[in-house]
């Protein structure tokens, strides 16, 4: 081999050890990435097992786990096929089901798409639970995240979607508003998906058994832990900064992958996920500290109690309202967002229970009405350079920094379509579990507690010795049928007897 020919086979072999570094390197950076955000299960677990009774701990622990096992079946199957499936138009992708014909190199990206449907569907436990029988839960699971949240999720981040501002393919379909919309970390491809499921399966499966009384006052129910709903709410702020930051895909560009974008005002920027990623996990403490603030000062105003539940849930309706744009503000711009995202969800929390709607983690509130306004506040404070810096080359930005109103008219629509859409599959879904009478657990099993009916026993079992078997306080309302307080009591002292059967088996 001559000289020439020995340098250029050196030439590419560097040229292939770095590309192989650069794959490494993205690999290693989206491993983390899906750590952080399984990790958010792990939250979400704590948060709703500390925000019910003890008598149901079990239950939605053992929902919570089946999120993750469902979603990872589920996605494997259908889920990633309808969301980046090669052969797709712009409502679907319809190709790769099983994974059939997948690179190995973007296994990984698999499966950091895997815990962003696991998260959305988790909301809605939250929101139902309680109440719901299990084998219900199993199955919205399993349609949740094999096919609308895909589905969605392919508007939106597939460069073939109708609401993508990804760059599309030559011939690709034209864009929604000849731009797209920007969702960069998934305020609607996740919290709005399952905030709006949430709100629609407490809907139609309605109340707890004594959430509310004859005049429609809400009764409280406080959950058994405040440590376990303060643990699962930093769980999630933690895995927050994989949720958000890990949103870019990479790290690490090489020459080819580096793209030139120029401004409107003729200046030129290149992309660069690094400073994407600081930027978007700055932006993320910010949201959280301004919503947790926030709330903890109303309620305060409000109620005259430094409240711990109103503070983490302000703190995470914070992170809500700044994961569409987490890497597109400014800082303060997160702070402001958070602020207001924080109030939306204090007020619709409050508006729920006026409509006697039972969301026992205020789950609504949090992800889909804070949701809703994170997705236009993309519309309003993103700026252009960041906007060019994470990769999306479109002409309109943020309404409030001159970029006029297309974006934040492009976000609005896909918002309204993922509800509309979220609307139209699970209405009828739930509806026709009710009217088969699968949605919801018997009366019974509710009072006694769904964790000595169908999980062998209490998650506290040195809680259940004694007199106190059952808890008079479930019974604030005599249930439906009862004649007569005196009928009531027969049925508190019936049910206790049926616990204590139970613990003598």
């Amino acid at each position: 081999m001559t000289d020439a020919g020995l340098e250029l086979v050196q030439h590419a072999s560097r040229q292939e050890a770095l590309s192989n570094l650069f794959d490494a390197v993205n690999t290693l950076y989206l491993l983390v990435g899906v750590a952080l955000v399984f990790v958010m299960q792990v939250g979400f677990a704590m948060l709703t097992a500390g925000s019910v009774r003890t008598k149901n701990v079990k239950n939605v622990l053992t929902k919570n786990i089946c999120d993750a096992l469902v979603t990872a079946i589920a996605y494997y199957l259908f889920g990633y096929a309808f969301a980046y499936g090669d052969a797709s138009n712009v409502f679907l992708g319809h190709s790769n089901f099983a994974l059939s014909g997948v690179s190995s190199d973007r296994l990984i990206f698999v499966a950091y798409q895997m815990m962003f449907a696991a998260a959305a569907c988790t909301i809605v436990s939250g929101c139902v639970c309680e109440r719901i029988s299990f084998y219900a839960y199993l199955g919205y699971a399993f349609l949740l995240t094999a096919f609308v949240q895909p589905v969605v999720t392919h508007w939106i981040w597939s460069s073939q979607g109708w609401a993508s501002a990804a760059l599309s393919t030559a011939g690709g379909p034209s864009k929604l508003l000849g731009q797209g919309a920007i969702d960069f970390a998934g305020d609607v491809v996740v919290h709005i998906i399952g905030g709006f499921a949430g709100l629609i399966g407490s809907t139609v499966i309605g109340p707890r058994l004594g959430r509310f009384n004859s005049d429609g006052k809400a009764i409280p129910m406080p959950g058994h832990s405040a440590t376990l709903v303060a643990l699962g709410a930093f769980m999630l702020w933690f895995g927050w900064i994989g949720f958000n930051g890990g949103s870019t895909i990479e790290i690490a560009q090489d020459g080819a992958s580096i793209r030139v974008v120029e401004l409107s005002n003729g200046s030129l920027v290149t992309t660069s996920p690094p400073e994407v990623v600081q930027r978007a996990v700055l932006n993320t403490f910010l949201g959280a500290a301004g919503g947790g603030l926030t709330a903890l000062l109303t309620v305060r105003l409000r109620d005259r109690i430094n409240d711990l539940t109103s503070c983490l849930n302000g703190m995470l309706s914070g992170l809500v309202s700044v994961t569409a744009s987490c890497a597109l503000i400014e800082p303060y711009a997160a702070i402001v967002i958070s602020i207001i995202g924080s109030l939306v969800y204090v007020f619709s929390a409050q508006l729920i229970l006026l409509l006697g709607i039972d969301d026992p983690l205020e789950a609504f509130p949090v992800h889909g009405a804070a949701g809703l306004w994170g997705i236009l506040a993309t519309g309003l404070f993103s700026v252009e350079k960041y906007q060019a810096v994470a990769g999306f080359s479109i002409s309109s930005w943020g309404a409030f920094y001159g970029g006029g109103g297309a974006l934040l008219g492009a976000n609005f629509i896909v918002a309204v379509a993922a509800i509309g859409f979220v609307c139209a599959i699970l209405t009828p879904f739930f509806l026709v579990l009710k009217v088969s009478g699968l949605l919801r657990i018997s009366a019974d099993s509710e009072m006694l507690g769904t964790d000595l009916e169908d999980h062998g026993g209490a998650a506290y079992p040195e809680d259940m010795g004694g007199s106190q078997v059952l808890d008079e306080s479930t019974y604030v309302v005599p249930p439906a049928g009862t004649k007569s307080e005196d009928t009531a009591n027969s049925k508190i002292q019936g049910e206790r007897k049926k616990s204590e059967d139970f613990l003598q088996v």
